[in-house]
């Protein structure tokens, strides 16, 4: 059986260089920094906050394709191109993670890969507790 899986999620736009959007390695999924884009790879608006509420939607796409949910993710990266947006997106974040709490890395950066991104986000995943 092979063990490690790539997923091209249906619902994504085509990734912009040579990577898949999420890959599952034995119980742990990795996915690809998700971007607040929809399946036609144009940015979703031009605030934080309908972006980051994008990226979770794109995050969803991949826990679903894999069987899993927020609760099962174990850690985010998030980037944000502005430090202080932190604090308007973690209403969303407690939306979707609900009591949940990964671990997080905050990383403040200059751009991102498209331009007019404001907000992206990557996660690993634990898969051995999944429900059916």
């Amino acid at each position: 059986m092979k063990r490690k899986q790539e997923f091209m999620l249906p619902g994504l736009a085509t990734p912009i260089s040579h990577y898949c959007d999420a890959v599952q390695w034995g119980d742990l999924l990795f996915i690809s920094g998700m971007a607040p884009i929809d399946a036609n790879g144009r940015v979703v608006g031009d605030d934080v906050v309908l972006q980051a509420r994008k990226v979770f939607e794109n995050l969803k796409l991949a826990l679903d394709a894999a069987g899993a949910h927020f609760e099962d993710v174990l850690k985010v990266t998030v980037f944000l191109t502005n430090i202080n947006d932190r604090t308007r997106i973690n209403p969303v974040r407690q939306e979707y993670f609900g009591d949940s709490r990964p671990a997080s890395t905050l990383i403040g950066v200059k751009e991102l890969a498209i331009p007019g991104m404001k907000v992206e986000i990557e996660a690993v995943v634990g898969l051995h507790n999944q429900r059916g």
